[in-house]
């Protein structure tokens, strides 16, 4: 019963995020919203989770991870209530920056939780393997439910859908989940988690309304001179903590570093894709929402099909393999759309859907596993949300980067070859973030790489010694990661 409210609470928001891509355009009709309108629907959602995660996992270890979830759940689903009865486009994204917050206090939370739950290592392998199928399924589900909602009730329904479901996980909440808490827990670090939100906040307004307002116009030249001040002000403040929000010594560590790149590029692609792919099928080629989720099912199955093969991969021959051809596949995806048009055959399209998904199932295991290669086994937790952390920030960034790429250059030619032709920088964009995944996924895996990760890894305070036991150790079968690598 924890697993499966651990799993509730990921269902709801990872299929939310799929969901509301397909709902955007009827969104803009209802609420007359432009482009970056429509884009700040996504990030204002996405930006919360992106800022907040590590905060929330810190301060559920700190103050009790179900109260902190439970937080999560009752924030989340209010928020849905709320976005469902927004009347107008600011009150919607206000919202959703609500929705996120809660978010932010769920999928870190939970897996504390069900780490807790399950203390054998390989049930706990198994749990958490069920809990990332959840996944899977939500970004299967998402699209095809999101235009089911929005064809029979208008795109409101699609948050009434997590109404119930998080009523429901809160009351077996209540019931089913235990309290824990940590019993060595970090200190706050709010000037940390202050240069986090000013990195992030400043760089997503200025992509965003650079689109409209030009580039080289002082506020944005301003919003972009505050994030690179913060970016460069985080290192320098948090090498001088003891506890630090976000250690610059992972990254010094070539794989760490590499798959936080990664981690950023390839959800870049995700929700870059969505984005513009949702707008294009339906305002372009005229499908209805419940078609354009239909559509977009052979990127589903690609991701369905793709991820346990990466993991066996990944267990048998390391990450290399499966993160290159992850990012051709990307390459050849974007590729495949930079000659995008009103009349493009949809074999073409879902040809190139296809091959994206694959792609992004592919790239899942190794980014995780590169992450944590070498770090002592004290630090795979935090390695592993900081790049949980990097997949929020691509898809904040995708978002951002293509809608202003897209919004630039329509505004000379709105009608729907334009909007097609506009995309094209997009899916170039794309494809030379799958380049820079294939790339890396070569680079981060060398043998100098992979003894630097091990040199970073000794500057580490060494792990306590646990107390020896007379109960032997069971042994992992092969290709089940041990517990701190999971």
């Amino acid at each position: 019963m924890v697993l499966a409210v651990c799993c509730l609470s990921l269902l709801i928001t990872a299929l939310d995020t799929t969901a509301v891509n397909v709902a955007l355009p009827a969104v803009g009709r209802d609420l007359h919203a432009p482009v970056s309108g429509l884009q700040w629907t996504v990030d204002g959602y996405t930006l919360a989770v992106a800022c907040f995660m590590m905060l929330a996992g810190s301060t559920a270890d700190r103050i009790g991870r179900r109260r902190v979830f439970r937080t999560g759940l009752a924030l989340f689903t209010l928020g849905s209530l709320a976005c469902s009865l927004a009347p107008d486009l600011g009150w919607l994204i206000s919202f959703r920056v609500a929705q996120g917050l809660g978010a932010s206090m769920l999928n870190p939370v939970a897996l504390s939780i069900i780490t807790h739950a399950f203390p054998d290592s390989r049930e706990r392998a198994r749990a958490i393997g069920l809990w990332g199928t959840t996944v899977g399924l939500s970004v299967a589900a998402g699209p095809v439910v999101g235009g089911l909602l929005v064809a029979s009730a208008g795109w409101r329904s699609i948050f009434w859908l997590n109404i119930p479901i998080g009523v429901a996980a809160l009351a077996l909440t209540a019931v089913f989940v235990p309290e824990s808490s940590a019993s060595t827990t970090r200190r706050p670090d709010p000037v940390g988690q202050l240069l986090v939100v000013t990195i992030l906040t400043s760089l997503l307004f200025a992509l965003i309304e650079g689109a409209h307002q030009g580039y080289s116009a002082a506020p944005i030249v301003a919003l972009f001179a505050v994030s690179a001040v913060a970016t460069a002000a985080l290192p320098w403040y948090e090498r001088r903590r003891e506890q630090p929000l976000v250690d610059p010594l992972f990254f010094r560590s070539v794989p760490f570093a590499g798959s936080f790149v990664v981690a950023v590029a390839a959800f870049l692609a995700l929700s870059g894709f969505l984005f513009l792919n949702t707008l294009y099928l339906q305002d372009v080629r005229g499908c209805s929402a419940l078609d354009a989720g239909l559509l977009t099912v052979p990127l589903a199955v690609g991701i369905a099909l793709a991820s346990p093969l990466s993991g066996r991969l990944t267990a048998a021959r390391g990450p290399r393999l499966p993160m290159v051809a992850a990012g051709l596949l990307i390459t050849a995806a974007a590729l495949t759309l930079t000659s995008l048009s009103p009349t493009t055959p949809w074999a073409v399209l879902l040809a190139a859907y296809m091959l994206l998904g694959i792609g992004l199932g592919l790239v899942n295991a190794p980014i995780t596993t590169t992450a944590v290669a070498g770090m002592p086994r004290a630090q795979a937790g935090v390695s592993a949300a900081i790049t949980t952390t990097g997949r929020q920030v691509g898809n904040t960034l995708g978002v951002a980067l293509l809608g202003s790429v897209v919004a630039a250059h329509t505004r000379a030619a709105p009608d729907h070859a334009g909007f097609a032709a506009a995309s094209h920088p997009g899916w170039w964009i794309l494809s030379a973030g799958g380049l820079l995944i294939a790339a890396i996924g070569f680079a981060a895996t060398t043998p100098s790489a992979t003894a630097g990760a091990a040199r970073v890894a000794a500057r580490f305070p060494a792990e306590p010694t646990p107390a020896t036991s007379t109960t032997p150790t069971p042994k992992r079968p092969p290709g089940i990661p041990d517990a701190a690598s999971v």
